[in-house]
């Protein structure tokens, strides 16, 4: 496993008297493949945070949704998701282009659970997994290089009210949102992109 702490972490680590149970974590906490309540928690998800950053360091941080599995385990290091259309801006996929590393936080509000997942990632347009998802426009493989849980301690407890009606699903009609109809949108949107339908349903 790479080094963990660099300067910055240890010079803060020695203010607060740190360092022993930094150590410690990574000792006893951290490590580099997925166990099997590692792998039950990733693949119940119907969400997670990802960071990333641009060649010049610069972060970004985007929110993924779906349904409970679209981001799976596929192996003892690798974790496997889907792009979904989105506003076309490609911030984080964009990033990905330029700098593979990455850093996932996984969060269950209800059970006040969470998990980050730091590694390399690759964007895959013609990966074998595509057809898992509906309407997937990439496959992103990461692969994990650190796996540990976080203190809940100040996770606040929040219940899911109702999943999101644009998450692709098999036998299911995808609705449109409606910004893409606004007037500021709509004549540059992609050719082929659903909105452009006049019989499209829009949410």
């Amino acid at each position: 496993m790479e080094e963990m702490y660099h300067e910055g972490n240890r010079e803060l680590q020695d203010r607060f008297d740190t360092r022993r149970l930094a150590d410690r974590i990574e000792d006893v906490l951290v490590h580099e493949t997925f166990t099997e309540r590692d792998r039950a928690f990733v693949d119940s998800r119907d969400m997670f945070f990802l960071a990333t950053a641009d060649q010049d360091g610069k972060p970004n941080v985007s929110y993924k949704g779906g349904d409970p599995g679209f981001i799976r385990v596929v192996d003892e290091r690798t974790l496997a998701f889907p792009n979904y259309n989105g506003n076309g801006m490609y911030l984080s996929m964009g990033n990905l282009l330029k700098n593979p590393h990455v850093g996932i936080l996984f969060m269950d509000f209800g059970g006040r659970d969470r998990m980050r997942v730091n590694g390399e990632a690759s964007v895959n347009f013609d990966d074998e997994l595509r057809s898992w998802w509906p309407e997937a426009q990439f496959v992103i493989r990461v692969r994990a290089r650190e796996i540990f849980p976080n203190c809940p301690r100040y996770v606040h407890r929040y219940q899911k009210v109702q999943a999101s009606a644009f998450v692709p699903r098999e036998n299911c009609e995808t609705p449109v949102p409606s910004w893409k109809r606004a007037g500021w949108a709509v004549d540059v949107l992609p050719d082929g992109d659903p909105a452009l339908d006049p019989n499209a349903t829009v949410v």
